[in-house]
């Protein structure tokens, strides 16, 4: 089971925010007047001085909401645990994720209470995982509601069109994922974004697949084309299950590659 911080980030703030709340408006009051029995102003003082839970709760409710807000509707950290999406983003490498931009959802219910904008063809988009939603997934959107996609012999074509693939040569990295050292390096620009993908010589998907995007629906490819489980394999994304679109690299930690890698800090999606 995944640990769900967002539900826990949002009992945080409703907890912190009702025992302030109650003690401003029920206990506070009573507080300030101060014991009847109290000889000296220290006494008094004394018994006036906030319960430390209260003092707790009412310290942290501001972080906890601020968090909450920002995490929620601005911009959410996420860190990539697998090769599916290389060369474009690498294990280990900490991601934030746009979460305005396909419209605003509230957390945990993640129910959309303002529309925005929908995704494109192109844009690399944090999902929840159709089979299990619990588990956030990151991909490549390359059909959008409408589009017809057919993948055959490690070729993509949307909408009749076939998406060139131009030859980089062979691909090398250090660290996680080096298995993939000596795979073919190429380059596919799809909506106007050009983006490199990987492709292994002797393996992975090469059956034919033809299909139509439903309504309200998105089919998402890895970018590590024959080390990635999809669209092909499972289906498409709904609409509902959309967290956001990743476009900043703030840091690199792979403890196979030597630990931080500098030059993936401050990359742009």
């Amino acid at each position: 089971m995944n640990f769900d911080f967002s539900a826990l980030l949002v009992f945080l703030t409703f907890s912190s925010g009702l025992i302030w709340a109650v003690d401003a408006w029920k206990f506070a009051p009573a507080r300030s007047k101060g014991d009847g029995n109290a000889s000296t102003s220290a006494d008094t003082a004394k018994t006036a001085r906030e319960p430390f839970l209260v003092e707790t709760a009412r310290s942290f409710f501001p972080i906890f909401l601020v968090v909450l807000l920002l995490r929620s509707f601005v911009a959410e950290p996420f860190r990539i645990p697998s090769a599916s999406m290389m060369p474009t983003l690498l294990i280990g490498d900490f991601i934030l994720v746009n979460k305005y931009d396909y419209g605003l959802r509230l957390p945990v219910l993640n129910t959309k209470v303002i529309e925005n904008d929908r995704p494109e063809n192109g844009d690399v988009i944090v999902f929840r995982y159709p089979p299990d939603p619990s588990i956030p997934y990151i991909k490549r959107v390359i059909g959008v509601p409408g589009d017809h996609i057919r993948y055959h012999d490690k070729t993509l074509y949307v909408n009749g069109i076939i998406v060139e693939q131009e030859d980089l040569g062979s691909f090398r990295t250090r660290g996680s994922g080096r298995e993939m050292n000596g795979w073919n390096l190429k380059q596919e620009t799809l909506n106007g974004v050009a983006h490199d993908i990987l492709i292994a010589p002797s393996r992975g998907f090469t059956d034919g697949l033809d299909l139509v995007v439903p309504e309200n629906s998105y089919f998402v490819l890895g970018d590590n084309r024959d080390n990635s489980r999809d669209s092909r394999y499972w289906g498409f994304v709904p609409d509902e299950n959309l967290i956001g679109r990743a476009f900043f690299i703030w840091m690199n930690w792979d403890w196979k590659g030597g630990g931080i890698n500098w030059k993936r800090i401050g990359k742009i999606i």
